[in-house]
This record gives C-alpha cells, sequence and structure tokens, in this order.
C-alpha cells in the first residue's frame, strides 16, 4: 500500500470525521472539482468553435455543424457507461490522473485543425468525439466523492462538485471568445486567421479554442497525482457493481436525472445555435455563458436544498417549474409575423437552465439515500454485522448509479441540439421539439411523486 491509498475510512464516524476525514475530503473534493471543470470545458468547447468556423473559411452546412455540437454530447454519454465504473476497479486517484491527461488529446487536436480550412470534416469529427472524454470524467468524479462524504453532507459534497465543475460549459462560451481575439502564445500558437463578417477583416486565432485550456490541463493532471487518493474500501470489480442493473430505482433515477442534466447539458450545447437561428439579429456568443453559468451556480443550492427539505420535495415542484419555464421559451419564440422577443426568450432560458441545475443537485441527493435506505432494510433484524455491509454495499451501488445516470443523461447533450435541428427542418422552427420536452418533464413529475414523494412511497427521501 502506498501513502495515496487510505485502509480506513469510515466518514459516518464523526470522531474519525472531525479528527482526519473533513480534511482529506475536502482536499479529494477540490482537486476533483478543477479536473471536472476542465472536463466540461473540453466537451462544450464545439458549442463556441462552430458559430466561428464559416467566419475563418470553413464550408460546412447547418447539419454540418449541428453534428459537430453533437457528437461530443453522444461521446460523452457513451464512455460515461464505462467510465461509471472505473473508480472502484481503478481506484479514484488513478483514473483522475488518466482521465484528466485524456483531454490533451482533443485541447490539442482542435488547436491544429482549425487552423487550415482545408482540414477534412471527418478530422473535424473525430475530435468531437475525442471531446467526449471531457464529458466521461462526470461519471467516474462524483462516484468518486460520493465515497469521501457521509451521508448527511452527501448533497452538499455533490453538488459542489458538479456545480462548480458545471462552470466549465459558461466559462468555456465566455472565455473561448475573447481568447480566439489575441494571440496569447505568440509563435507558439500559430498564425492567426482572417475572420470576416459584414465585410470586416479582422484577425482571429481560433486554435486557442483548445489551446488555452492546455497548461490547466497539465497542472491539474500533477495536482490529482500528488493529491488524491484511492479508498481501499470502496474496491470493487464490474461483476460486484452490475448489481445496479437489477434494481428498479436505477432505472428510475435515471430517467429523472435526464430531466435534470441531460436538460442543462443539452441546452449548453445547443443554446447558441438556437439564438442565431431563431434571432438572426443577435450575437449568441455574447449570451450563451448565461444559462450554463446559472445552471452551474444553483447545483450546489439544489443539493443544499435537498439536505433541508429532501430530495424528492425538491425535485418534484424542480419539474413543475421546468414545464413552466419550457412554455415561457415557447411564447416568447418568433411565431408567424412575429419576430419574438429576445430578451423574454433569455429571461425563460435563464429559469430553465437555474432549474436544472437545482433538480441535478437534489436528484443526486436522492440517488445515496434511496440505495441506503434499501440495503439496510434488507439487512434489518440480522445483526450489526449485516448492517454494517449493508452501508458498504449501498455506498458502491449508489456511486455506481450516480456514475450509470449520468451516462445516460448525458446523451441529452446529443439529442437536444439535434431535436432542435430535426424540428426546424420538419416543421421551421423549434417549437415541436419544446414541447416534446415539456411532455417528458410531466412523465418526470410523475415518477418523482409516485415512488418518491407521496405518502406510502417506495422510498420516502
Amino acid at each position: 500500500m502506498t501513502s495515496h491509498v487510505l485502509t480506513t475510512w469510515n466518514p459516518e464516524d464523526t470522531g474519525f470525521w472531525a479528527r482526519e476525514g473533513k480534511r482529506v475530503a475536502t482536499r479529494n473534493l477540490w482537486i476533483s472539482i478543477s479536473s471536472l471543470f476542465l472536463s466540461f470545458a473540453v466537451w462544450m468547447v464545439w458549442s463556441v468553435v462552430v458559430v466561428n468556423l464559416p467566419n475563418v473559411g470553413f464550408k460546412l452546412d447547418t447539419n454540418q455543424l449541428f453534428w459537430l455540437v453533437g457528437l461530443p454530447g453522444l461521446a460523452g454519454a457513451t464512455l460515461r457507461i464505462f467510465y461509471s465504473f472505473m473508480v472502484p476497479i481503478f481506484g479514484g486517484r488513478k483514473w483522475t490522473v488518466i482521465s484528466t491527461a485524456s483531454l490533451l488529446l482533443p485541447a490539442l487536436g482542435i488547436g491544429f485543425a482549425v487552423q487550415n480550412p482545408d482540414t477534412p470534416y471527418w478530422v473535424l469529427l473525430l475530435l468531437a468525439a475525442l471531446c467526449g472524454f471531457g464529458g466521461g470524467n462526470f461519471a467516474s468524479s462524483m462516484a468518486n466523492i460520493s465515497f469521501f462524504y457521509p451521508k448527511a453532507q452527501k448533497g452538499t459534497a455533490l453538488g459542489l462538485n458538479a456545480g462548480l465543475g458545471n462552470l466549465g460549459v459558461s466559462a468555456v462560451q465566455f472565455l473561448v471568445p475573447l481568447a480566439i481575439t489575441m494571440g496569447i502564445f505568440g509563435t507558439f500558437g500559430g498564425e492567426p486567421q482572417t475572420w470576416v463578417k459584414d465585410g470586416v477583416s479582422q484577425s482571429r486565432w481560433l486554435q486557442n479554442a483548445g489551446f488555452i485550456w492546455v497548461p490547466f490541463i497539465i497542472v491539474t493532471t500533477i495536482a490529482a497525482s500528488l493529491g488524491m487518493n484511492d479508498i481501499a474500501a470502496a474496491r470493487a470489480s464490474f461483476k460486484d457493481q452490475a448489481v445496479i442493473f437489477k434494481r428498479r430505482h436505477t432505472w428510475l433515477m435515471s430517467w429523472l436525472y435526464l430531466g435534470t442534466f441531460g436538460s442543462f447539458i443539452g441546452y449548453s450545447a445547443g443554446l447558441p445555435l438556437l439564438i442565431k437561428s431563431q434571432f438572426t439579429a443577435v450575437d449568441p456568443t455574447q449570451y450563451a455563458f448565461l444559462g450554463p453559468l446559472a445552471g452551474a451556480l444553483a447545483r450546489p443550492v439544489g443539493g443544499w436544498l435537498a439536505d433541508k427539505l429532501g430530495g424528492a420535495n425538491v425535485t418534484f415542484w424542480n419539474f413543475v417549474v421546468m414545464m413552466l419555464a419550457v412554455f415561457g421559451v415557447l411564447y416568447f419564440l418568433p411565431s408567424g409575423a412575429s419576430g419574438g422577443n429576445f430578451w423574454g426568450f433569455l429571461a425563460m432560458f435563464m429559469l430553465l437552465f437555474a432549474t436544472t441545475g437545482v433538480g441535478n443537485g437534489s436528484t443526486f441527493r436522492m440517488i445515496p439515500v434511496i440505495f441506503l435506505t434499501e440495503r439496510q432494510r434488507e439487512a434489518s433484524g440480522k445483526g450489526a454485522a449485516a448492517q454494517e455491509q449493508a452501508i458498504k454495499d449501498g455506498a458502491k451501488e449508489a456511486a455506481a448509479v450516480l456514475g450509470f445516470s449520468s451516462a445516460l443523461a448525458a446523451y441529452g447533450a446529443f439529442f437536444i441540439p439535434k431535436s432542435y435541428g430535426t424540428s426546424i427542418s420538419l416543421t421551421g422552427g423549434p417549437k415541436a421539439a419544446l414541447y416534446g420536452f415539456a411532455i417528458f418533464y410531466a412523465s418526470c413529475l410523475l415518477i418523482t411523486w409516485w415512488y418518491y414523494a407521496r405518502k406510502g412511497a417506495a422510498v420516502r427521501c
């Protein structure tokens, strides 16, 4: 065993937690947040790059651009399925080092590829898929942090990890438009491209969209290697974890998390192009970062509220507001002779993003409680040893479900932008897609009430 492996770890023991547990958990949490922040930035970088590609000479149609926006979501969601089970197999520290370092591939690749407008489209698609590494990291990161905190603090800890990590989405949409306006890396960063808009030529360094993250990825990889820990008791094989596929609540909570996180990441990926297609006079890069910022900041609040009021109660009312916000977006969209109202549209999307964040925090508070409660019920009356094992099994199952549910939810990063594109192609506008989202939220509302919120629910949490 090395000093990085924690052979004794019992956060539910208040004495242990006060003496050393909290300090160790906090250190791992902040390094994890840094890694997750960069992961989200790399995952969502194409949402900003694509709106600039035509301006620097790339000849791509609207459908090709939507594929570049959607493919990172598809790849990231698929990778999350595998990443969900990696922490108990490899250890949290080792896997964080590997997964953070992997972000260098798409970051460097994008930096070189966008400098040449003749870069084949298949290369751009490959780099978009490699950005899925950033999406995959969320599943392993959340699973890892769930092992470090006691039950009473999991909602807040997971909310901080995900919420501050989610800020990477807003950061990429705010910083990249600024970074590409200057030669940050001098001769090492390559020559500028000629950027033409409204007949005016300017210099742009679109390669900075990828290169800007490279130094931070290197530093965070080193920090994870030196400062994080593996928990010996959290080790489990894939076979041990695969029991979650037999659990009803795995699939129910995955559905709910698709409604919250799937919406957050899908709206984040699709909003710039949606604004560009519906409000042609508006520069989407000036506003697109605001929604993900609201969602990311709201996530810790959702976790905290769930710790105080109960995850199911918060989730239930959150879905009510999400449905209302979608109808608000629909109201302010252009329709017929009406050009719509951009500021009303943006306000409703801000509300929608904020509710995705609150729901992200509350649903992830529900998962550990549900699986711990279920395993403790099964061990009831079987003695102290059975109860102790139930706590360990509940923690391992919850960690796996946190990762797996995030994998399914991440498909929202692909389906929401593609739903916009399909709706616009078939009907001339995005309204059909938005009505579909509202119907989906109604199903989430009913599931939350029936299984978790009502009196007599399977697991009130």
